[in-house]
């Protein structure tokens, strides 16, 4: 058969661009309603995208003063999701810092079930200092011991899902996906997960962050072949060149400054209080990735960016457009569909994590627009051919856990 294209549709509350709920003719409460993902979710499934991916994290962040937050608890969601639709696939993220794997296992597993097998479980680590305040500690754990209880959390699930005699799952269990491009989430990654939401900016350190999942699945006694490798892609599109460059334009204009600085300011771990937009970021304050706190991932994708391009603070925001880091692409359905197909035939993702500008008009013009070019193409599916994510996915159901998932001590590394 041949080698298609997996596209997931990541709702972000209004879009992923920080003013996405300020754009002309867009609802900005319309997130904190069940019927907004619904909308969004049966759009995606027409279109026959492999799932709907929701985005969470277990704290109301102070930045919501400035953008509507993700604050509906994924798995509520994604059941009344499920009760509306028949083939697309349900990933949630669910953290395993602050989560208890048993309680975990069980909500997740019996979605599963009554969906039909169409569920995925996004594994995520939470860093900030405010989530840690929600669950009463006094500070953030250190990135490798979030990492350590992530490894050994996720073999508890599933070793749990492994032993589920009722309510079994039509595709075996539910999906593991991970996002996570630090070194002990890379790690994580080739260890356990099937999908990998990844974030990069260059073709060929994409290319080199998939062979590198690839490889170490390999050494974890896995195929190369059951890890699909999904990178964010943010989606600006237009009609023609120009109406796409103007909205995008539009997009820069509305973001609020004070939510774009507070936000890339937690990526990089340092105040920005006094820099002026003319202002390049001091260099002197960055440290090598391994060495940031928070999102080493983000932290990454932006210290690369400031490496690379030098850029003012007002440039770099404008580049970021308050999205935390995602390739941004903008043209016309023919220009964005050319830029896919060069990074799948190149090897550098198995399909991608689409984030579209506003929701939901943006995520309308990709399924109407940008979908049937890719059909076009050969590179996307027309029909279904199987009812459960994983088949979607081209996973195998898997087998019995192997040892290491289950006997792994909390502070093993490997």
């Amino acid at each position: 058969m041949t080698r298609q294209l997996h596209i997931n549709v990541n709702i972000l509350n209004a879009g992923v661009f920080g003013g996405s709920w300020r754009f002309p003719g867009t609802d900005g409460r319309a997130s904190y309603t069940i019927e907004h993902y619904i909308r969004i979710a049966k759009k995606a499934e027409a279109a026959k995208l492999d799932a709907v991916f929701l985005a969470d994290g277990p704290v109301l962040e102070p930045l919501v003063r400035h953008r509507p937050g993700n604050n509906l608890e994924p798995t509520t969601v994604l059941a009344r999701i499920a009760a509306q639709t028949e083939r697309i696939g349900l990933i949630g993220t669910l953290s395993s810092s602050y989560n208890d794997p048993i309680e975990l296992a069980r909500r997740v597993g019996d979605l599963d079930h009554l969906s039909g097998g169409r569920v995925g479980w996004n594994v995520v680590t939470t860093a900030g200092a405010a989530a840690a305040r929600n669950f009463g500690r006094p500070g953030e754990p250190e990135h490798a011991q979030r990492y350590r209880r992530a490894a050994e959390f996720t073999h508890q699930v599933i070793a749990q899902w492994a032993d589920r005699r009722t309510f079994a799952s039509p595709q075996g269990r539910p999906v593991v996906v991970q996002a996570g491009g630090s070194s002990d989430g890379r790690r994580l990654a080739s260890r356990v997960g099937e999908v990998i939401f990844s974030a990069d900016q260059d073709i060929d350190d994409a290319t080199s962050f998939r062979d590198e999942i690839r490889a170490g699945a390999v050494e974890f006694g896995r195929r190369p072949q059951d890890v699909v490798v999904l990178p964010g892609l943010s989606t600006v599109l237009g009609s023609t060149e120009e109406e796409a460059r103007r909205r995008r334009e539009t997009l820069d204009e509305i973001l609020p400054d004070a939510y774009a600085r507070q936000r890339l300011a937690g990526q990089l771990g340092f105040s920005l209080e006094g820099l002026s937009d003319d202002e390049p970021i001091p260099r002197e304050l960055l440290v090598e990735p391994d060495r940031a706190g928070g999102s080493q991932t983000f932290y990454r994708v932006v210290k690369a960016i400031i490496d690379k391009e030098n850029p003012t603070l007002g440039r770099l925001l404008r580049k970021l457009s308050g999205g935390g880091g995602h390739r941004i692409v903008v043209g016309t359905p023919e220009q964005v569909a050319d830029d896919i197909e060069l990074w799948f035939r190149q090897g550098a993702a198995d399909g991608f994590n689409v984030m579209p500008d506003v929701l939901p008009s943006g995520f309308d013009d990709f399924a109407d627009q940008l979908i049937p070019e890719l059909r076009r193409r050969g590179l996307f599916r027309r029909e279904y051919d199987d009812t459960t994510l994983r088949g979607h996915l081209g996973l195998q159901k898997p087998g019995p856990p192997r040892p290491s998932y289950v006997s792994a001590a909390p502070g093993a590394t490997r």
